[in-house]
């Protein structure tokens, strides 16, 4: 059986652009009807970035017979071949793969959370996925990507 799927990718470190090509060319591997966003340019998110360099973000989506845990490790062997490393919590990145959704699947563990437990109030994911599949929902809040974007412009216009 094949979920839908939506990945984040983003990179403030080295070659960006290379990064999310990358990235893209290696997903096409383990995703059918592989669709890619526009790339967006973001300031980094979260404590102690405020000296990073600005991100380049991009989401795809597609389809996949991997479980959630097959293609965490998938994303992470994908970081690992670009050269990510972890030195510290919010670090810059050479490649960041994040799995946002997976078709209606709603996993809670502790090292992998679908949905991406962030995912809703965060436009560097929220744009690029509303370009590609406004109509993907997440399982959790019951709302669209669509109606997630646009919940969090209003919040973010007040």
């Amino acid at each position: 059986m094949t979920s839908r799927v939506a990945i984040a990718i983003g990179s403030n470190l080295g070659n960006r652009d290379a990064a999310i090509a990358f990235a893209v060319s290696r997903l096409s591997g383990i995703i059918s009807d592989l669709r890619a966003s526009a790339v967006i340019e973001t300031w980094p998110v979260g404590e102690g970035t405020d000296e990073q360099n600005l991100y380049l973000n991009a989401v795809v989506v597609g389809e996949t017979v991997l479980g959630a845990r097959q293609l965490l490790e998938a994303l992470l062997g994908i970081e690992a071949a670009f050269g990510r490393e972890r030195p510290f919590r919010n670090a810059p990145r050479t490649l960041d793969l994040d799995l946002i959704l997976l078709g209606d699947a709603v996993v809670v563990e502790s090292d992998l959370e679908v949905p991406h437990p962030r995912f809703r109030e965060r436009f560097f994911v929220l744009g690029p996925l509303a370009e590609l599949a406004p109509e993907m929902v997440d399982p959790v809040s019951g709302m669209t990507v669509g109606q997630l974007l646009r919940a969090l412009l209003r919040d973010e216009t007040r």
